[in-house]
């Protein structure tokens, strides 16, 4: 049972993109396909049974990794 004070630790996909603001496509499309050249590397993932979960701090810890401390430079901007 959930109260306003609990903390939800593990995430649906769903929930996952909305927190992300990524697609749900994004996730499935990574976890099947691993790491690809030139592709965002997907967030780590746990499964329990068929189920596929994202803890928070993984979340949070693959959002602080993807944070750019300066700005683009020309040729990033190009493919933004």
């Amino acid at each position: 049972m959930h109260t306003e004070h609990t903390q939800k630790r593990a995430y649906t996909e769903q929930e996952t993109a909305a927190y992300i603001g990524m697609s749900r496509s994004f996730l499935r499309q990574s976890r099947m396909e691993g790491h690809r050249l030139n592709r965002t590397e997907a967030p780590p993932f746990i499964k329990i049974g068929r189920a596929v979960r994202y803890l928070k701090e993984d979340l949070d810890n693959w959002l602080d990794q993807h944070r750019k401390q300066a700005h683009l430079s020309y040729g990033e901007r190009e493919h933004a």
